[in-house]
């Protein structure tokens, strides 16, 4: 199973996303996790090699598992550890071998293009220090067709 970590930087009431140049989705910078590596050392390595910011003292606030779907066959699994941080230090780069990087404003995120979990993960984020906890179940051309949080949010 694949397991990813990725941080969601808030300053100056703007978030710092990635659009990803395969769909022009917006995400949190992030990426694949080493084998043996931590949770948080990972989400702090893969901030930095995509944005060039070393983000300080990131909080683990979500833990994911993302499911694909062919019909009734799971095709492919995958966890993601998101964290939470509102300081960073550094330079941030010009371009990204990942995509581009923009700062957006805060009551700008949820209408960016984005997978549909991802909005469902911004949302409880950006709103709440509460830990959170789902499963999210796609089609394989990333239809959303079943999500389960905890705790669970109105949508």
């Amino acid at each position: 199973m694949q397991r990813v970590a990725n941080c969601i930087l808030r300053m100056n009431d703007s978030i710092l996303m990635l659009k990803k140049p395969r769909r022009g989705w917006y995400v949190a910078p992030g990426g694949k996790m080493e084998n043996g590596e931590n949770i948080k050392d990972s989400a702090i390595r893969e901030f930095k090699e995509e944005t060039g910011l070393e983000i300080n003292e990131p909080e683990l606030r979500g833990s994911f598992t993302f499911v694909m779907r062919e019909g009734e066959k799971t095709v492919q699994e995958w966890m993601m550890f998101t964290f939470h941080c509102t300081s960073a230090s550094g330079n941030l780069l010009e371009t990204s071998e990942e995509g581009e990087l923009e700062w957006v404003p805060v009551d700008e995120v949820l209408g960016k293009p984005m997978a549909e979990g991802d909005r469902h993960i911004f949302k409880h984020i950006l709103n709440s220090d509460d830990q959170i906890y789902g499963t999210f179940v796609y089609t394989t051309d990333f239809q959303l067709i079943d999500k389960d949080m905890d705790p669970s949010r109105p949508d």
